[in-house]
């Protein structure tokens, strides 16, 4: 019996550049609560940029945000993983070096970053909808704890991936978010066990929960629940850690409440 449906944003619930979501699905978490199923945001995106998206239903869904370093249920921090000082230093460091990358830093509400490129703050303020802070140096200028590190390279992500993945073996996790950024988030810190957490909280088997996904990021996440799916357009290998392949939750959604409201 499904209890709670967790689903990535970027690639999975958003396709083709699009800014918002299929209104259809707003309507569809209304009926899933009705019938006692949480559904739950899960994605490397800013929590502030989530509520945004999910505006119509934002009191009705539960947060994994920042790649599983942040959740939050019910307006309450269920979990929050912090990156070690040091180790946000070394990466700053690197960084620095690469002036052509966009980097954003993560605390718990608010991004910080030093880029002052028109394209990528367009997109992390306007389309993204973050609550955005530009400061001029990262480790002299942000304040508080760093939840996650985020660059985008919009020329060669892969490349840029396998570089900073040699680099910081061992030290952190290095991710893939979506087609142009890559993440670095603490260690044993994923959606998976963001995910976990709030179903211990929640009172809720994993096996009762379905998950969707489309990139590496998910992985975890797919691979811990009863049922997941990996989207037709995933990144190439993300079909072997989920049950199904699907073109759209919102169909498998209405495929869900059919079978609960039959």
């Amino acid at each position: 019996m499904v209890k709670l449906i967790a689903s990535d944003i970027d690639g999975t619930l958003l396709h083709d550049k699009k800014l918002g979501l299929d209104p259809r699905l707003f309507k569809q978490i209304k009926i899933l609560k009705e019938h006692g199923i949480a559904f739950v945001a899960a994605s490397g995106r800013q929590i502030a940029s989530l509520e945004h998206l999910f505006s119509p239903v934002k009191d009705d869904i539960s947060y994994i945000g920042e790649n599983g370093s942040i959740c939050i249920h019910e307006d309450k921090v269920i979990s929050k993983s912090i990156i070690d000082e040091d180790l946000c230093n070394s990466i700053f460091d690197v960084l620095h070096a690469m002036p052509e990358l966009h980097s954003v830093a993560s605390g718990e509400r608010l991004c910080y970053t030093t880029s002052k490129n028109e394209r990528f703050l367009k997109e992390l303020k306007h389309d993204m909808r973050n609550e955005v802070v530009c400061v001029d140096n990262f480790i002299t200028d942000v304040k508080e704890p760093i939840l996650k590190i985020a660059v985008c390279d919009y020329d060669n992500p892969e490349k840029t991936f396998s570089y900073f993945q040699d680099i910081f073996a061992g030290k952190i996790k290095v991710v893939t978010s979506g087609f142009a950024w890559i993440d670095f988030i603490a260690p044993d810190t994923n959606k998976g066990i963001a995910l976990e957490t709030l179903t211990k909280h929640l009172g809720i088997s994993m096996e009762d929960c379905v998950a969707f996904g489309d990139q590496y990021n998910d992985t975890e996440m797919l691979e811990s629940v009863g049922t997941s799916y990996a989207m037709s357009n995933a990144a190439p290998g993300i079909s072997y850690y989920a049950t199904y392949v699907t073109d759209s939750v919102v169909d498998v959604l209405d495929d869900i409440i059919a079978s609960i409201t039959m």
